[in-house]
């Protein structure tokens, strides 16, 4: 296979780190552009970042000049497909203009996640919501796909194989690690040895954006599933690793030897495809009764799968913990295998 040139914008942030990290060697995908502030635009890429990743610079970003952040800048450079790493409020003008001038946008921000034209997706839950990415090609000449919030894309990984059991309602608490919130997110003095109880518009993006992922197509358009989510979360002293405390209520008695063969055999499109970013297992169960934790269970997968441990039942309720890797599964990783699956599919030609 032909490798395609592709871009990241928000290149020295911790999602765009993350990207550089996993492209960088892919058999799809060639890094070709790197885009990033104006503060950055010029500058070789080892003198401007400050590299937060286990191991090195990828030697093919170390040399190349950060450019500017604009359709001139990826159409020079040749670019179809590219990977959003910017704050949303960044992203929500460049990448419409992108898509609207022919280009494949895979998306970390949050800016567009409910515009009803352009889907969430975690596609071992939804490829079908490819379909939304196709009308926007019909329509713009390219597509903006999003994947979810980080916390989400655990949640509803978990939620997908059990949806069967008749799912009534969730309760998700999360204790979310301070590299969600970037690099320069929170100052030392605030979270050294404390636990903060807020992250603003957290529990209204994974409320909103579950009901969209797990929403069935009618007509062309999501249909939201039904499902009453409550959501809390807290900031904590770890650097990476969201970890996730879960109660699920049933309509009737929940067969706890079933909701854990389901969660067990769980695999979807991507591994069918054997696509290059696809976890083997997508849902990693474990008997520890201490587990999961963000220490042990980050690299689980390469960060692709989530950890479930400590599940416990009582009448129709089910509670576990839930290990995600938040700037893996919960950013890049999605948004990689996004493009991945894409390209396989033909939804983007080679």
């Amino acid at each position: 296979m032909r490798k395609l040139r592709v871009g990241i914008m928000g290149c020295t942030g911790l999602v765009g780190q993350q990207f550089i990290k996993m492209l960088s060697n892919h058999p799809y995908f060639e890094i070709s552009c790197l885009t990033a502030s104006s503060n950055s635009e010029g500058k070789k890429y080892n003198e401007v970042v400050n590299w937060m990743l286990k191991g090195e610079i990828p030697n093919i970003v170390k040399n190349l000049i950060i450019e500017k952040t604009s359709i001139e800048t990826f159409i020079k450079n040749n670019i179809k497909i590219v990977f959003s790493a910017l704050p949303s409020s960044v992203a929500k003008d460049i990448e419409i203009e992108l898509r609207n001038n022919g280009l494949y946008i895979f998306s970390n921000a949050s800016a567009h996640r409910m515009n009803e034209e352009i889907p969430i997706i975690i596609p071992e839950i939804n490829p079908e919501h490819f379909e939304l990415a196709e009308k926007q090609k019909n329509k713009y000449g390219g597509f903006v796909i999003t994947n979810s919030n980080c916390t989400t894309s655990g949640f509803v990984m978990a939620l997908k194989p059990i949806l069967n059991l008749k799912l009534k309602s969730a309760i998700i608490t999360t204790y979310q690690s301070i590299s969600g919130a970037g690099r320069k997110g929170i100052p030392a003095m605030s979270i050294f040895g404390n636990v903060i109880p807020y992250i603003k518009d957290e529990e209204e993006k994974i409320e909103r954006e579950t009901k969209k992922i797990l929403g069935q197509l009618v007509n062309g358009k999501i249909k939201e599933k039904e499902i009453e989510v409550i959501a809390n979360c807290a900031r904590v002293p770890v650097p990476f690793g969201h970890l996730e405390c879960i109660t699920l209520e049933f309509e009737r008695e929940i067969n706890e030897s079933l909701f854990i063969k389901n969660l067990i055999n769980f695999k979807g499109e991507p591994q069918k495809l054997r696509l290059p970013s696809a976890p083997e297992r997508p849902i990693i169960l474990i008997n520890e009764k201490d587990r999961p934790q963000p220490i042990f269970d980050i690299h689980t997968e390469k960060g692709m799968a989530v950890v479930i441990g400590r599940i416990r039942r009582k009448n129709n309720k089910i509670s576990f913990f839930l290990h995600v890797n938040n700037l893996v599964r919960g950013a890049a990783g999605t948004s990689v295998l996004n493009a991945e699956y894409a390209l396989k599919k033909e939804i983007i030609e080679n």
